[in-house]
């Protein structure tokens, strides 16, 4: 703010002549920026109070970042395959220049063990030694005024089990905050002296200074409510509620499918696999089911768009699938089924038919049992491959207020974007697979991407994943164990 203020006072007196010697020093400081390093920590402020709720804890939040120098820090992260590692490469000027050293990514929530926190009471005795992941797509904003104006970096490091690639970042002159949302710990209400530092892996790698790596901090810690991870989730709902625009009639003239991109719908194996009884006092109470999330994502190079238009007084719309070329310019549209309306609780929004299958196959491979799930809306869960060509980093739609409209909606459009998967939990009945009667064994999840072929790909021939599962156990106490699948340990 000061130096703002001593150039509007400049300019205020300078006249013509004035202006342009200042145009002229502007230009030179851009041309011979000031060094700085690579990336460095900072602190919010040395003083942090911090709330300990009852049985909960404290989230270990210092309010720390750090900062990129001269040129953005930008690292992407890839498995080859599901038996493979994760391998971390820094990239600059969008090209790859080094990988990080073995063990310091192992996984896609971020860069692991970046932080070491200690913690001594005022007595001086040591009660916390910590590490913390580090998010470099974390909450973050300009630093200084000769800051790039937007940063082209996700947003978080979420991940799902069957993640393949990632990007992560921290625009020039911008900053990323450190806390990576890890379990709460558990301390006394009191005063605290907190040392956060860089590892000396990361010190290493991104050649920070020790006077920039490590910062101290006075920690007070004190009783809080109870409103913590709820209010937290209640505004990142809200921060989510762009809506996709169909186009403003149904498209007219004749329907073509041009040569050119496409988008390739892949399914990733099922996770999240348990077995469980129904909820009692319910007619499902006297069964055992199989419950399990399902993802389908878009590998690309171009989106899934689909537009729906409400035939006049009904509760269907006919749905409409566009097709862009490779500068992004919209070239052709087929129709490829229909959305349905469906009202039951919990949902209440618009869904495109046969998008995904899910079956329970026997040992033979052969279909046992069939999820009644068989329309979706489509919405951006999970950051599957942002390494892919054309992967959008910012999706719009990322939960299924963004896209699923209302009942009294006549068009909606829902979109698979480039990079981003669509995940489902079947937990409910009819939609998990109901294994009272199958017997112990083998069995497969199988899920199903664009089963009865109505939307256009690239390629269907990587439609199919398969899930091994084997149940075992009693009534009411059905047991199942789930392989891993390559690297990949996932339940």
């Amino acid at each position: 703010m000061k130096a703002r203020k001593l150039g509007r006072a400049a300019v205020a007196v300078a006249g013509a002549a004035g202006l342009v010697a200042l145009a002229a020093a502007g230009a030179s400081a851009a041309s011979s920026s000031p060094a700085r390093p690579a990336l460095k920590l900072v602190a919010g402020s040395t003083d942090v109070t911090l709330e300990n709720v009852a049985d909960y804890g404290v989230d270990l939040d210092l309010g720390t970042h750090v900062v990129a120098g001269n040129a953005p820090i930008e690292v992407r992260t890839t498995r080859a395959s599901y038996n493979s590692p994760v391998v971390a490469t820094q990239y600059v000027n969008g090209k790859p220049a080094r990988q990080l050293p073995k063990g310091l990514v192992t996984d896609f929530s971020g860069l692991g063990k970046f932080l070491h926190i200690t913690l001594t009471d005022a007595a001086g005795k040591k009660v916390l030694d910590k590490d913390q992941a580090l998010c470099l797509n974390g909450e973050g904003s300009r630093t200084r005024p000769d800051a790039p104006a937007t940063s082209p970096y996700p947003d978080g490091c979420t991940a799902n089990p069957f993640t393949q690639g990632a990007v992560w970042g921290v625009q020039t002159g911008w900053s990323s905050r450190t806390y990576d949302g890890s379990d709460p710990v558990q301390l006394a209400n009191g005063k605290y002296k907190a040392t956060v530092t860089v590892s000396k892996g990361y010190r290493d790698f991104f050649k920070i200074p020790a006077a920039d790596a490590s910062v101290k901090l006075n920690v007070t810690i004190e009783k809080g409510d109870a409103c913590v991870r709820g209010c937290f989730g209640a505004k990142k709902a809200a921060a989510s509620s762009v809506a996709l625009k169909p186009h403003a009639a149904r498209p007219t003239g004749k329907a073509s499918v041009p040569k050119g991109p496409k988008p390739d719908l892949r399914p990733v194996p099922a996770w999240g696999i348990v077995a469980a009884p129904g909820d009692e006092g319910t007619p499902d109470a006297a069964k055992d089911f199989l419950q399990f999330s399902a993802t389908v994502w878009n590998a690309g190079p171009s989106p899934l768009v689909l537009d729906g238009f409400r035939r006049q007084g009904k509760d269907l719309m006919d749905a409409y699938q566009y097709f862009y070329d490779t500068h992004g310019k919209e070239v052709g549209y087929q129709n490829t089924g229909t959305l349905e309306w469906d009202g039951r609780p919990g949902h209440n929004h618009w869904h495109f038919t046969d998008f995904a299958r899910y079956s329970l196959l026997n040992s033979k491979q052969n279909e046992v049992v069939r999820s009644q799930k068989e329309a979706f809306c489509l919405a951006a869960t999970d950051a599957i491959d942002y390494t892919v060509k054309n992967a959008n980093w910012h999706p719009y739609n990322t939960d299924l207020h963004t896209a699923c409209g209302d009942h009294g909606s006549l068009s909606v459009r829902e979109v698979l974007d480039v990079g981003n998967g669509d995940t489902y939990e079947q937990s409910l009945p009819g939609q998990s697979f109901d294994i009272t009667n199958l017997a112990n064994g083998t069995y497969y999840v199988q899920v199903s991407a664009n089963p009865e072929n109505r939307l256009y790909e690239s390629n269907t021939k990587n439609n199919v994943a398969l899930r091994k599962v084997i149940l075992g156990g009693t009534k009411h106490h059905r047991t199942v164990q789930v392989p891993p699948v390559g690297v990949i340990t996932a339940p």
